[in-house]
């Protein structure tokens, strides 16, 4: 099986990168050198001299706050280039592995949201990476497979894990958001997920994958230290203060409720979620591991 990866150097395709284990996949990593998605009428013919028999996007214009400003640019690489890559993939006739976010919510629900439930995006980000989703689902309707994610984390590149290491390292004390809740994910395991969805070709449609349990942003944070504080990558403690929404704004509106109900997933994979905070800390030693 030939897969393709977009989003080369990213968090997700670094992870895909190493646990992909099994055999007979001959695997292929793209980044903007091979395509830029900014010149998304590129991508049939490049399909075609590749012929993959799964594409898995990686790629995305992920600056949430960012893009309420950039309203063009995040359409141009979430929409229109996710658009043109359906409709090369129908031509090609392969499947379509595109990741999504559960920022496509409101967070108006109170509990976690099917994949069958109705989306409603606030801002700019969510409004893109829906409208990604809506050609996945009209080009590819029985090959074209949408897994929304959440609060996605690694050891590679930016994301809050190791952004709150850092300030815990700079700052005497933190506050953080306390009414926002959802699912945090590890990369690593959705990457393992990806690899499984591969396997199973009568998936089609949309499923959702995150670690199991649902917390705030502030109790993530907490977690993160007291975790890191254990392995000895935080040689100290500092209060970490629980704030409203209110008192952090940003550009951006955000779901104050977004965790997504994977049992779909489970049930089409087999794969079991794992508890978030046994994946934060296998996560922060592989983190130490680095270095």
């Amino acid at each position: 099986m030939k897969v393709l990866v977009l989003g080369e150097g990213g968090q997700l395709s670094t992870e895909l990168l190493s646990t992909q284990r099994k055999k007979g996949i001959e695997l292929h990593q793209w980044g903007r050198k091979e395509w830029d998605l900014e010149r998304p009428e590129a991508i049939e013919d490049l399909l075609k001299n590749l012929r993959p028999d799964v594409v898995i996007n990686a790629a995305a214009y992920t600056a949430v706050d960012r893009a309420e400003e950039e309203e063009g640019k995040a359409y141009g690489i979430n929409a229109l280039a996710v658009e043109a890559l359906a409709k090369a993939c129908a031509t090609c006739n392969c499947r379509l592995l595109q990741v999504s976010t559960d920022f496509v919510f409101d967070g108006t629900a109170s509990v976690p949201y099917l994949s069958t439930d109705t989306t409603s995006p606030l801002g700019v980000y969510g409004m893109s990476k829906r409208k990604g989703e809506e050609s996945v689902l009209k080009h590819l309707p029985r090959t074209g497979v949408i897994i929304r994610t959440s609060w996605l984390y690694s050891a590679h590149g930016n994301n809050f894990v190791k952004t709150m290491l850092r300030l815990m390292k700079e700052k005497d004390s933190l506050g953080v958001v306390s009414d926002q809740r959802g699912c945090p994910t590890w990369a690593r395991g959705l990457a393992e997920c990806l690899w499984d969805m591969c396997e199973a070709n009568q998936l089609s449609g949309v499923y959702h994958w995150c670690d199991e349990g649902v917390i705030s942003w502030h109790d993530f944070a907490v977690a993160i230290q007291e975790e890191a504080f254990s392995l000895g990558i935080l040689e100290k403690k500092i209060p970490v203060g629980a704030i409203s929404t209110e008192e952090y704004p940003t550009p951006a509106r955000r779901p104050s409720f977004s965790a997504m109900d994977c049992s779909s997933t489970v049930e089409g994979t087999g794969v079991a979620q794992r508890p978030w905070r046994d994946s934060l800390i296998e996560m922060l030693i592989s983190l130490k591991a680095q270095g």
